[in-house]
């Protein structure tokens, strides 16, 4: 069950390092990155697919990963977007609790831009 947990995080913080700076990864990064991390390829399928080794899949992999986390280490923008949805969240807790529909309207409009 841990395990599952830890995967899932795995996975969403993948996903969220490729939402934020998948773009300035090559078009075959990309295409790569996403059969086999998003759409849930195998690494082998991608290999046939691709003309390439298993093998040279895997590498691209864990360097796309890298790649993206040396991204966010310089620049934040994860971390930054985290924080906002945290924050906006707790001003719609507060609001809600205060009938302040303003700033739940307000909060949850930052939020869906988000």
């Amino acid at each position: 069950m841990i395990a599952k947990v830890m995967q899932m995080e795995k996975f969403v913080e993948q996903t969220l390092l490729y939402d934020f700076y998948g773009e300035l990864l090559t078009r075959r990064q990309q295409q790569v990155y996403e059969s086999v991390v998003l759409e849930d390829y195998s690494l082998s399928e991608v290999a046939e697919d691709l003309g390439i080794s298993r093998q040279g899949v895997h590498d691209m992999i864990r360097r796309v990963n890298k790649t993206l986390e040396e991204y966010e280490g310089k620049l934040h923008l994860v971390e930054k977007f985290l924080n906002i949805r945290t924050q906006v969240r707790r001003i719609r807790e507060l609001a809600g609790e205060h009938q302040v529909k303003e700033i739940a309207a307000i909060s949850n409009e930052i939020l869906e831009e988000l």
